[in-house]
Parts: C-alpha cells; structure tokens; sequence
C-alpha cells in the first residue's frame, strides 16, 4: 500500500475524522445539498412554474451563506460548495424566469410551451418504449429458460 493511501486510511479512521463526522460542520452542509440538487431538477422543468420572488430568496440565502462558510474558524468548504452550487443554478432559474416573463412576448411564450410540452412527450414516449423493450427481453429470457428446461427433460427421460 502506498504512503498516501496508508495516510488517508489513517486520516478515515482517526479520532478527529470521527468527530468531524459527528458534528454539525459535516451534517449541516450535507441537510443543505437538498437545495442545489432540487433547483438543478427543475432546470429541466416549465419554466412558467418558477417563482422569481422564492428564486431571488435563494440566490441571496446562498450567497450570504457562502460568505459564513468562508468566514467561520474553521472554514466550511462543504457548506461552501453546496451553496456555491445553490446560487449557480438559482441564477440559471433567475435567468430563465427573466427570459420567459419580461423577454418573450405572448406569442414566444406560447411557442416555447408547445416546443416544451412536445419534447416532454417525445422523452415520455422514449422511456415507455424503453421499459416495453426491457419488459419484453424479460419475458423472452424467461421463455428460453422454459424451451432449455423443456429440452433438458426430454433429453433426460430419451438417452
């Protein structure tokens, strides 16, 4: 084993490592990721259903937060990133907020909702072919385990 690797597992299975583990400056960050991977969700999501208020809300929470995590002995790279993440993806929803509410007129918005309603159904349409296609080689396998166990007995009772 190389010497970093022994330095790591030693590190892993210390002490300090264990109270790290245990302490709010692990499990408090963790708690928060829930945040950034939900507004990433929703980047694929209707754009007609973000709130610019809840948005804007969160872009300044984020910010705000990733000054404490720099600022606070010792320093917080976890929290840091969850919410450096967080305010990214809040100003990408910000900014389609902005594009579909103040940018496109009705007529855009309307034809941007029917290129996202048709792709919608054009992803739909794929995964439920995708689960006839995996039910179906289901029950193709299964039907040749069947003919094998069939051929096997005929081959045992005949020799």
């Amino acid at each position: 084993m190389s010497n970093q690797a022994k330095k790591l597992f030693q590190y892993v299975f210390s002490k300090e490592f264990g109270s790290y583990l245990c302490s709010t400056h692990f499990w408090g960050p963790i708690a928060n990721w829930g945040l950034p991977l939900a507004a990433i969700a929703d980047m694929k999501k209707d754009p007609e259903k973000i709130s610019g208020k809840m948005t804007t809300a969160l872009f300044f929470y984020s910010c705000l937060f990733m000054r404490f995590a720099i600022k606070v002995q010792p320093r917080n790279l976890l929290l840091f990133s969850c919410h450096f993440t967080n305010a990214s993806a809040q100003a990408v929803q910000g900014t389609r907020f902005t594009n579909y509410y103040f940018i496109l007129d009705d007529e855009g918005r309307k034809k941007y909702h029917e290129e996202f309603v048709r792709k919608q159904a054009e992803h739909d349409a794929k995964l439920e072919h995708d689960l006839a296609e995996h039910k179906i080689g289901a029950i193709v396998e299964h039907d040749i385990e069947e003919v094998e166990k069939e051929i096997h007995k005929i081959v045992e009772k005949n020799p």
